[in-house]
């Protein structure tokens, strides 16, 4: 496996710029995803890390050497597409084989290639089978396969998981993770989905416009947000725009006071209160500091999701789903409920610039 370095990588189609100046590096099995909207350049720069699009400017490295200018086929790079790209026509061992005879090995070197990497992603009793007789999951890992068998310097991996249905898809994705963890695989994801970069990824990547916004672990992302588009993107939060108003409290553009901590590491040009829903608590009647009307209550199995009317704002609460015995159960909407939280919960960030 090799460490991916990407300095200055620019991209740009006639006037429109896809990827502006983007810088990233990633360590030698470390999966790392790109995650943004639709249109904000990851997909770009995975086919510029791949060699299928060429850079306007900058540098693609793996470890110390310079394959910007190196066709695709010459930098070993294992790719997992969104549509999968199988041959139709070609057994699932073929389609796995099918990169290993390109490179002019021989049969009894394939057969046994094919034969080890169909096991290690459990397909070896359905080697004979055409793509149309196996099921997404099955032709995922097909897919997988095939990109595995070439032992690539770096496996690259666009919307993996796009195409399958809800429960199929995590379990997938824990297949990916465990195999790249088990194989020491140096790994870039695309993905638009947060909870399969959350999952999956050791360090996000979080994109914009063709521009990197912030660049961290899960973790670091989704408690210490850089700015209002981070936050929002990576996981669910209320924000709202105003200004800080005193050392105790942020005013929203619509007039509401909201309690917070005193300012500390705080940014300067902070125009947006930011709180994660899983941070609030409920009260009952108009007692507290906030308080608002229930507009929809969402059971959602292990957590319902409480939607509350404050003035002019929407906040959404999550909380566990309540026994039958604990008060919250018998919400509804139009009850009068207060909002509680620990004054350090907001962050006060940039908005979207």
């Amino acid at each position: 496996m090799a460490r991916l370095s990407v300095e200055r990588l620019t991209k740009r189609f006639g006037a429109a710029v896809a990827v502006d100046g983007l810088e990233l590096a990633v360590r030698e099995g470390e999966l790392v995803a790109l995650l943004g909207p639709s249109g904000c350049g990851k997909t770009t720069t995975l086919r510029m890390v791949a060699g299928f699009l060429p850079p306007t400017s900058g540098r693609v490295l793996f470890d110390d050497e310079d394959v910007t200018r190196l066709p695709a086929y010459r930098r070993s790079t294992g790719m997992v597409f969104q549509s999968y790209a199988l041959f139709p026509h070609m057994t699932a061992a073929q389609n796995v084989g099918f990169g290993l005879e390109m490179r002019g090995l021989g049969a009894a070197e394939r057969a046994a290639k094919v034969a080890d990497v169909l096991k290690l992603v459990r397909l070896s009793h359905l080697a004979d089978r055409l793509p149309r007789e196996l099921s997404g999951g099955q032709q995922q890992r097909v897919a997988l396969a095939r990109a595995l068998v070439i032992n690539p310097k770096l496996f690259l991996l666009d919307e993996p998981l796009s195409n399958l249905d809800a429960k199929l898809r995590a379990e997938v994705r824990i297949e990916i993770r465990t195999l790249q963890q088990r194989l020491g695989l140096t790994t870039l994801l695309v993905t638009h989905d947060r909870e399969e970069a959350l999952t999956m990824a050791d360090r996000l990547v979080v994109m914009e416009s063709g521009r990197v916004r912030q660049i961290g672990t899960p973790k670091e992302l989704y408690d210490e947000p850089a700015d209002a588009f981070v936050a929002d993107f990576v996981g669910r939060c209320n924000i709202l725009p105003g200004r800080r108003e005193s050392e105790t409290h942020f005013r929203t553009e619509g007039g509401l006071l909201l309690p917070v901590a005193p300012a500390a590491d705080e940014h300067k040009d902070a125009t947006a209160f930011a709180l994660r829903p899983e941070r609030i608590t409920i009260g009952f009647g108009a007692d507290g500091e906030i308080s608002g009307a229930v507009r929809a209550v969402t059971y959602l199995g292990p957590q319902t999701e409480v939607h509350v009317r404050v003035g002019d704002a929407s906040f959404v609460v999550i909380r566990p789903t309540p026994g039958d015995d604990d008060r919250l159960a018998s919400i509804k909407p139009d009850d009068i409920v207060s909002l509680v939280w620990d004054r350090r919960a907001p962050r006060l960030l940039p908005q979207i610039s």
